[in-house]
């Protein structure tokens, strides 16, 4: 067994899914509202038994692997990663699918904390560094739990250490661990006599760190008293957010995320409770990591520092959320032309709020001092439209002209894009601002009408490779034709009904028509296989179901499945691999969609439909070739081409004949 499928038979996927959004039963299964596009009911369907998902709003579908994958963001590799430790299956580094640079790049970093931490722990040298750390409240279970270490003040140790455990000197540099000396082929170490933090990312792997320097050594160290490492290809920090591997699960359950600047400040917040607590590292909030945050709520609490950087980075905050809230689609209009839109569907709305800590302290400071105090400002966050308000009109005297001016250059531009995606709050505001500063409510539309005019937004919204869009409306018929070969998989022994009764150019829509291909090759090389999985009597042929056939409709499911998986299937649908993929996939859609429309269905009502839904499929079909050669005819006719004519006329009146027995069928 290889270990993605170690790791599949060890975690259920009903279990790992719940991780990330709250399912309930239905019937067998289990459903959800879509983690992946925005619907109002559940269309989201999770099967325990077959350990496969599916969502019948926008099709995205799959197994565990697939589900992680999408939700965070990742690569099968990394994916691999994150489930092993969660499954008990040990990673082995001699595996070449292993072996790329990125994993032994987080290999390195993984080896790196320990190293570090073991210093710190154990080292005399390191004695400064746990003063440090315990003078900053620090406890020990802390240190322990963040891995916090420290890099003796050494040219070499850590290069050493890492090429004695079977790191090259390249792949230890492609870590951002070491540095090269210009103008040799030497390498060194990038920290020396400095505290680390090692900076985790969503999945708990250690991509970099932040390295303080040592107190004792803080009136002449050169490099500043705070060095990160370098962008590699496992670290870019605008895609990381501090501590988040750790929060997710309390921002999930408290429906809030708390914005901080510092690492410190994130440590000290989960040492005291405050569990949904989280850091940028040194950037201003990006688009990437505001799509992280979404993955666990849409309410941000920012926590900044209260000095003019702090202010601008609330500013550009805000502005990144609006930016990702406006999310603009393309599409064509009735007349097939190329239009953009703003489609509410696909956009997220976030609700951020502004934490003043009291007394300008910082996070850190409030909380080691009086964690009550910070609760309370947590809970007291004004909306960024009332912080800006607060802000801008502090020291307002309504008497001086400069003073209002000043104002209104601060707020229109705000209140112009508040009324981009809400009229009614900007109306709010509107009105109180015209009580601030003294101004009729006339003449502040009039100014508001001017600033929209020239406020143009930058429509530019940033792709989001994991929001699904919902699918395009099917035809009655592609939907029948999937509700058909979901029931015929459903009661698997009623399929004999339709390789007998159903042409493959009867069932509308491409991936069904594939499918459908499949299960006719299949059931008509292993007919004495697949009877012996059925449920209930077939249908118009004679043949019964046997008397040791078992209580599942598992069997075909399964057979079909690994079949798909067989070189032969490939060879005998005449398909290429990406062609069987979707095959496999539709097969699991149609699988959890009989399950779905058909679990209370008796077996006499299930035998009643099929019959319905192809005789509904023949119909449908001979009203179709009957346009088309009605069509074909007036063309011959046109070309009098007596030759063509006849076998038209011929087919005509068949088809004819044909269609008067559905005359019947709606």
């Amino acid at each position: 067994m290889n270990p993605s499928d170690e790791v599949k038979a060890k975690l259920d996927l009903v279990d790992v899914i719940r991780g990330y959004i709250d399912l309930k039963p239905a019937g067998v299964n289990f459903r959800a509202n879509c983690p992946f596009h925005r619907e109002k009911s559940p269309s989201f369907i999770v099967s325990p038994d077959k350990q496969i998902w599916h969502c019948f709003g926008c099709g995205k579908g799959g197994d565990l692997f697939t589900f992680v994958m999408d939700i965070e963001g990742l690569s099968f590799i990394e994916t691999l990663r994150l489930l092993a430790p969660k499954a008990g299956v040990e990673l082995k580094q001699a595996d070449p699918k292993l072996a790329s640079q990125r994993s032994r790049s987080l290999d390195a970093m993984e080896l790196a904390t320990k190293y570090y931490h073991h210093i710190l722990t154990t080292s005399k040298q390191a004695q400064p560094a746990r003063d440090y750390l315990a003078q900053r409240g620090l406890s020990e279970e802390t240190i322990s739990e963040w891995r916090i270490g420290y890099s003796p003040d050494s040219w070499d140790d850590l290069v050493n250490f890492l090429g004695s455990r079977g790191f090259t000197p390249n792949e230890i540099f492609a870590a951002g661990l070491s540095t090269k000396k210009e103008g040799a082929n030497r390498f060194y170490n990038r920290f020396r006599g400095r505290i680390m933090f090692p900076i985790a990312d969503a999945n708990g792997d250690v991509v970099a760190f932040t390295a303080r320097v040592s107190p004792e050594k803080e009136a002449t160290e050169k490099m500043g008293k705070y060095i990160n490492s370098p962008q590699t290809s496992i670290y870019d920090k605008s895609k990381i957010l501090f501590g988040l591997n750790r929060a997710k699960q309390a921002i999930r359950q408290e429906n809030a995320a708390v914005l901080v600047e510092g690492q410190m400040d994130v440590i000290t917040a989960h040492q005291h409770g405050f569990k949904n607590v989280i850091a940028t590292s040194g950037t201003a909030l990006t688009a990437d990591q505001l799509d992280m945050i979404k993955r666990y709520t849409t309410n941000i609490s920012l926590a900044l520092d209260a000095d003019s950087a702090g202010q601008e980075a609330i500013q550009r905050g805000e502005q990144m959320a609006r930016s990702i809230d406006y999310q603009e689609m393309e599409a064509e209009d009735a007349r097939g032309r190329l239009r953009r839109y703003v489609d509410p569907e696909q956009s997220y709305t976030f609700h951020l709020k502004v934490v003043e800590i009291p007394n300008g302290k910082d996070p850190d400071d409030c909380i080691r001092n009086n964690p009550e105090e910070w609760r309370q400002a947590v809970a007291s966050g004004k909306q960024v439209m009332e912080f800006y308000f607060d802000k801008a009109l502090a020291t307002l005297d309504v008497r001086n002209i400069e003073h209002r001016r000043a104002a209104l250059k601060v707020l229109l531009p705000k209140l112009v894009e508040l009324g981009r995606e809400n009229r009614s709050e900007q109306d709010f505001w509107l009105k109180r601002l015209s009580q601030r500063l003294d101004i009729s409510e006339t003449a502040l539309r009039e100014d508001l009408a001017a600033a929209e005019a020239q406020f143009r937004p930058q429509n530019n919204p940033r792709p989001r490779p994991k929001e699904a869009a919902p699918l395009a409306p099917k035809s009655r018929g592609e939907q029948l034709s999937e509700l058909l070969l979901a029931l015929a998989l459903r009661q698997p022994n009623y399929f004999s009904y339709l390789a007998n009764n159903l042409q493959l150019d009867q069932v509308i829509g491409s991936a069904n028509q594939g499918l459908y291909k499949g299960l006719i090759i299949y059931y008509n090389k292993n007919t004495e296989t697949w009877l012996s999985g059925t449920l209930a009597e077939d249908i118009g042929d004679g043949q019964n179901r046997p008397q040791n056939a078992p209580e599942s409709n598992q069997f075909s499911y399964q057979i079909i499945r690994e079949w798909l998986n067989l070189p032969e299937a490939a060879h005998a649908l005449l398909a290429d691999q990406p062609a069987i993929d979707r095959i496999k996939r539709k097969l699991d859609e149609l699988t959890l969609l009989g399950e779905k429309e058909f679990f209370q269905l008796e077996l006499e009502e299930a035998r009643a439909e099929i019959i319905r839904l192809t005789a509904w499929l023949k119909k449908q079909y001979l009203q179709s070739r009957l346009k088309d050669v009605s069509q074909l005819i007036k063309q011959v006719e046109a070309e009098n081409n007596l030759s063509r004519l006849q076998p038209l006329l011929e087919e005509f009146k068949f088809l004819s004949e044909e269609l008067k027995e559905f005359n019947h069928i709606n």
